[in-house]
């Protein structure tokens, strides 16, 4: 875990209300592994006081990369940075997806902004030599990031770009038509999107690991502040920080 300023060296309003943002930490690049997270620290005031936990979307060179969307004041802040400021910045945090012993196709799967660990995952999917389909859901097709992301199918819930309807939908019809399941299936989104998908999957034998949204204000399991209910390992309750962000799908109660 490295914590120091770094400097950011690229901001872009890629959709109306949702930035990428860069930071050069060369340290952070070369330790980060898919699924992983940092947490940031938006000003050095104490209004907001708590950090904002984001995924690593992708590491370009010595620049670590994220992308968020405006829901709060945190975020609010940390979309008015310019190239040359500071980022006051955590990580690489939490446990990673894993992608060993994996003989097979996998599904990536990702509602909203839970799209954003995806790249990360998918440039090491391909490194190991894994084939893969990415499955991506919004309300409109004004919210699909689909950057950085192969063999996409994408579903929209108004219709208005390919498939009518959720992912998880998208993902059930999919399952019913082909004829060799999936190895593995990672997915990142909303809770009621992934209590959705455990719900599919009990119907099929398929590995899942799922990337958990929280508010993780210390990122390293101090605060206490992410509790998350668990269904194995003899706790009832683990911490989304530092059990998580990812875990298995079984390993859970999803609420």
């Amino acid at each position: 875990m490295i914590q120091n300023n770094f400097p950011i060296t690229f901001v872009s309003e890629v959709v109306s209300g949702i930035f990428v943002t860069r930071f050069r930490a060369p340290e952070i690049a070369r330790a980060v592994k898919p699924g992983q997270f940092i947490n940031i620290r938006v000003h050095n005031q104490t209004d907001p006081l708590l950090r904002r936990p984001f995924s690593v979307r992708r590491v370009v060179d010595d620049d670590v990369e994220i992308i968020f969307n405006i829901v709060g004041r945190g975020t609010s802040i940390l979309a008015t940075k310019k190239v040359g400021e500071y980022l006051d910045v955590i990580g690489p945090l939490g446990n990673p997806f894993t992608i060993d012993n994996i003989d097979g196709e996998v599904i990536l799967l990702a509602g909203g902004m839970g799209v954003a660990p995806l790249p990360i995952l998918t440039e090491d999917l391909i490194k190991a030599n894994i084939k893969l389909k990415t499955f991506i859901g919004a309300r409109t097709s004004d919210g699909l990031i689909l950057d950085y992301l192969l063999h996409t199918h994408v579903a929209t819930e108004d219709g208005s770009r390919d498939y009518k309807g959720t992912v998880i939908e998208l993902l059930k019809d999919y399952l019913e038509d082909i004829k060799i399941l999936p190895k593995k299936i990672f997915a990142c989104g909303p809770n009621q999107m992934l209590k959705s998908l455990s719900k599919l999957l009990e119907n099929y034998n398929i590995q899942c690991e799922v990337s958990l949204e929280s508010v993780m204000a210390c990122g390293f399991g101090i605060c206490q502040g992410c509790p998350v209910e668990l269904s194995t390992g003899g706790k009832k309750f683990g911490l989304v920080c530092t059990d998580g962000p990812v875990f298995n799908i079984k390993s859970i109660k999803m609420k």
